[in-house]
């Protein structure tokens, strides 16, 4: 047995290896003549996500409900300092209509995301979380609007929301340093992630792949710190600079090492609903069902008004039509079919929630 082997069974039984072993791991696989080895990680990602999930890939409505941000992340086309971003917020109203055309056409789990807007405020949240649970108490509702205080997540939850995603971007201070600015801190973003556990949410943490700066020590760092905090979710997409940062000349993250983590992650966390993100979709034009063969489980159609999508433009060229929008569903769920998975439309929670 090769040491590749050896690494990926004990990662397999034990949920858990040191850190320079996922860095041997990461480097070994994103090797462009290790497409043996890629294939031997999806198909045991492929068995451990099939043993708990079966052939069921779960489907998230997504509401942008605002692209205005405190934040200048360097790597956002969203940040407070891009003069170019035609800034928005929709009201409750409008996003009651997103949840109801959502819910027409099978939607049962609906992710409200959106920039850390100064005008979101915790009464607005908590109003809408309230609305939404009212009119839909089938539904489970998940936030990702960015780093509150505690208190701020409690009212939210109480008010009706159950899951909460915040990217922790990376596990590396240093390296989070290089993507932010010096007002935000990593510290704290770790301190949200642990917050939202204690307090009951299922949580969904992630990273960018291919980032400006990134090494596989700092991937093996990020695969450290999933397996520390014990998520229920894990978003992870390619970096896709936007023409309106500081970032705009670097190379995008690539498929390869993107479908490389998806796996990984998949053997680490058995249970983790993994989405196969949008910006896996707009890097290959059948991203998302090799992200599904990688190991996801999870897409994320967006339900925002056609006009809303095009103005939130966290990076270039983004996925905003097609299957990517509630309307193509139906293309969603065939190219789906075309892998042998199957469209659920229920709310598919964490198993054991």
């Amino acid at each position: 047995m090769s040491r590749f082997e050896k690494l990926l069974d004990r990662l397999g039984r034990e949920r858990r290896l040191a850190t320079e072993e996922y860095e041997e791991l990461v480097r070994t696989l994103s090797r462009e003549e290790a497409a043996g080895e890629r294939e031997e990680l999806f198909a045991r990602a492929g068995r451990v996500r099939e043993a708990v999930y079966g052939k069921k890939v779960y489907i998230r409505g997504l509401v942008e409900v605002s692209n205005v941000c405190r934040n200048d992340c360097y790597y956002c086309g969203i940040r407070k300092s891009n003069g170019h971003a035609v800034r928005y917020r929709m009201d409750q109203e409008e996003i009651l209509e997103c949840c109801r055309e959502g819910y027409r056409l099978g939607f049962r789990t609906f992710v409200f995301q959106g920039g850390e807007d100064p005008a979101m405020t915790d009464e607005v949240v908590e109003a809408l979380v309230a609305a939404v649970h009212r009119e839909f108490p089938d539904c489970a509702i998940t936030l990702s609007l960015g780093e509150k205080e505690r208190e701020s997540y409690q009212r939210f939850f109480d008010a009706g929301a159950s899951r909460y995603l915040l990217r922790h971007e990376t596990a590396s201070p240093e390296h989070y340093r290089r993507l932010h600015p010096p007002s935000m801190s990593w510290e704290h973003r770790v301190q949200c992630l642990r917050d939202l556990k204690e307090i009951g949410y299922q949580v969904g943490c992630g990273c960018m792949i291919g980032s400006p700066f990134q090494t596989a020590e700092h991937l093996a760092e990020d695969l450290k710190f999933m397996e520390r905090l014990q998520p229920e979710m894990v978003g992870i997409g390619p970096f896709i600079s936007q023409k309106d940062t500081p970032f705009r000349d670097f190379p995008g993250g690539g498929l390869t090492q993107t479908l490389v983590m998806l796996g990984l992650i998949r053997l680490l966390l058995p249970r983790v609903l993994l989405p196969a993100t949008t910006a896996l979709g707009t890097i290959d034009p059948e991203g998302r069902q090799k992200g599904i063969l990688a190991g996801a489980n999870v897409v994320m159609p967006n339900l925002s008004p056609p006009v809303r999508r095009k103005q939130y433009m966290l990076y270039d060229n983004k996925l905003g039509t097609g299957e990517e929008s509630a309307e193509g569903l139906a293309l969603l769920k065939a190219q789906m079919q075309s892998i042998g998975y199957q469209v659920v439309t229920d709310r598919g929670d964490y198993p054991g929630t």
